[in-house]
C-alpha cells in the first residue's frame, strides 16, 4: 500500500477475486512509512507519550488506506465500503499493544448478504469506553486471521512485500531458499525472534482456530508459503524431503535492547520486585542472564526488552529502585538476537552446540542465550549481525547451492 498506484493494484486483485464468486473481506494496513512517520512524531511530541494518544494518531494511517481502497473499488463498479474497527466493532483492551477480546460479525454478515466488499483498517480496534486501540507493530496481520477465524473463512491470504517464508533474509544471503510449507510452529517461533513476515500475534491466531494462511507477494503472480499444522506438513511432505533440514530458518532481530542491573541485594524477592513493574505496564521481556559471584554477596541481572520499551523500562524500574536496592542501570541498544528455528531439534541434539561452536569460530561473543523447544536464540554485538546469519545459514545447511548437491 505504498500508494494510490500499489492501491489500484491490490485493488485489482480483490476484484478477482470477488469476480470469482468469493466472499471477500480485506484488511489494509498503512501506507509504507507512514506508521513510523506517525510513531517519530509521537515521540517528538513527548519521550514518555500517554499511550492512548498514541493509539489515536498511529490508528489513522489505516484509515487512510481503507478509504482508498474503498474508493478505488467503487472506481472500479464495486459494491465496496471501508469499515472503522469501532463500526464493526472490534473489541479490544488496553492501548499500544490491545489484545483483541470479541469481533462481532453482524456488520460483515449484512455485507457478505448485499454481495459487497469490507474493507477494514488492520491495526486497530476499540475499547470499552470507547477509545481506539491499537493492536502493537504488525497488528494489521492479527486483526485478518481474527476476522478471518470469526467469520469462519475458508483461508487467509496475507499479502507482504515479500513472496513468501525464506530460510533467512535474502538481502543478507542472497543464497536464502523459498519455503514451499512452513509449520505453525516453526513460523510462531521466526516471527517471535525478528522474521518481519508475520506478527507473532497473527500467527497464534491461526494456530489456536486451525485457519490456513498463506504469504504471498502483493507485487508478483506467484506461488506463495503455506502456514499449516505439522500433522498437514508431515502428510503433504515429499519422500525426497523426509530427511529435511532440522534447521527451517535462520532469523535476527535488532530491535533488542540490553538492560543490566548491578547491586542487586542476594534477597528472596528481588527478581520478582524488578520484573513485576514491567508487567504492569505492558513491558515484553525476553533474555534474562543472572551473575551471583558468591552467596550472600551482591548480583548483576541482564535482560531484553523491545527497543521501543527501553525509556519506558528505565522510567519505571526508576520508580522502584529504593524499593529493590540496586546501584545502577546500563543499557545498550547495540545488540541483535540471532535465532535458529526448526522442528526437528524435538529429535536432534547438538544443534545449540553447533550455533556456539560456529559464532565462537568467528570470534562472536554471546551475551545471552534462550531456547525454546525448536529454538536458539543468542544476543550477540550487533556489528555482527550479517556475519552471524550468514556463518549459521551455511552451518546448518540452508543455502540453496547445497540442497542441490546433496
Amino acid at each position: 500500500m505504498a500508494g494510490i498506484e500499489r492501491i489500484r493494484a491490490v485493488a485489482e486483485r480483490v476484484k478477482r477475486e470477488a469476480e470469482a464468486g468469493n466472499q471477500v473481506a480485506v484488511v489494509v494496513s498503512a501506507m509504507a512509512g507512514e506508521t513510523d512517520r506517525l510513531v517519530q512524531l509521537c515521540k517528538e511530541a513527548a519521550a514518555l507519550y500517554d499511550p492512548r494518544e498514541y493509539d489515536v494518531v498511529v490508528a489513522s494511517g489505516e484509515q487512510v488506506t481503507s478509504g482508498l481502497l474503498a474508493i478505488t473499488l467503487q472506481g472500479m463498479g464495486l459494491n465496496a465500503k471501508s469499515y472503522m474497527g469501532w463500526q464493526l466493532p472490534i473489541r479490544a483492551s488496553g492501548h499500544s499493544a490491545a489484545l483483541i477480546e470479541n469481533i462481532d460479525v453482524d456488520v460483515l454478515e449484512r455485507v457478505f448478504d448485499e454481495q459487497g466488499i469490507a474493507v477494514i483498517p488492520g491495526f486497530q480496534g476499540v475499547t470499552s469506553e470507547g477509545a481506539v486501540a491499537t493492536l502493537g507493530r504488525g497488528g494489521s496481520d492479527t486483526s485478518a486471521v481474527a476476522l478471518a477465524a470469526a467469520m469462519k473463512a475458508d483461508r487467509c491470504d496475507i499479502y507482504t512485500d515479500v513472496d513468501g517464508v525464506y530460510t533467512t533474509d535474502p538481502r543478507i544471503v542472497p543464497h536464502a531458499r523459498k519455503l514451499d510449507m512452513v509449520t505453525y510452529e516453526e513460523m510462531l517461533e521466526l516471527a517471535s525472534v525478528g522474521a518481519k513476515v508475520l506478527q507473532t500475534r497473527s500467527v497464534g491466531l491461526a494456530m489456536r482456530y486451525n485457519m490456513p494462511l498463506t504469504v504471498l507477494s502483493s507485487f508478483e503472480d506467484k506461488p506463495g508459503t503455506m502456514i499449516v499444522g505439522e500433522d498437514f506438513a508431515l502428510g503433504h511432505i515429499e519422500e525426497s524431503d523426509m530427511e529435511r533440514n532440522v534447521i527451517t530458518g535462520i532469523a535476527h532481530d535488532k530491535n533488542e535492547a540490553m538492560v543490566t542491573l548491578t547491586g542487586l541485594p542476594d534477597k528472596a524477592g528481588t527478581v520478582a520486585a524488578i520484573f513485576a513493574p514491567l508487567a504492569e505496564a505492558n513491558i515484553n521481556v525476553d533474555m534474562i542472564v543472572q551473575s551471583v559471584p558468591r552467596a550472600g554477596e551482591p548480583s548483576v541481572l541482564t535482560f531484553t526488552v523491545p527497543t521501543a520499551s527501553l525509556a519506558h523500562s528505565v522510567a519505571e524500574l526508576n520508580k522502584v529502585k529504593s524499593a529493590i536496592g540496586f546501584d545502577e542501570i546500563l543499557t545498550d541498544t547495540n545488540v541483535v538476537k540471532v535465532s535458529a528455528v526448526g522442528v526437528g531439534m524435538r529429535s536432534n541434539a547438538g544443534i545449540a552446540a553447533k550455533m556456539f561452536q560456529t559464532l565462537a569460530e568467528r570470534g562472536i561473543n554471546i551475551l545471552a542465550i534462550t531456547t525454546s523447544e525448536i529454538k536458539v536464540s543468542v544476543l550477540i554485538p550487533e556489528e555482527y549481525t550479517e556475519l552471524a546469519v550468514r556463518v549459521l545459514h551455511t552451518a546448518y545447511g540452508l543455502d540453496a547451492e547445497q540442497e542441490l548437491t546433496q
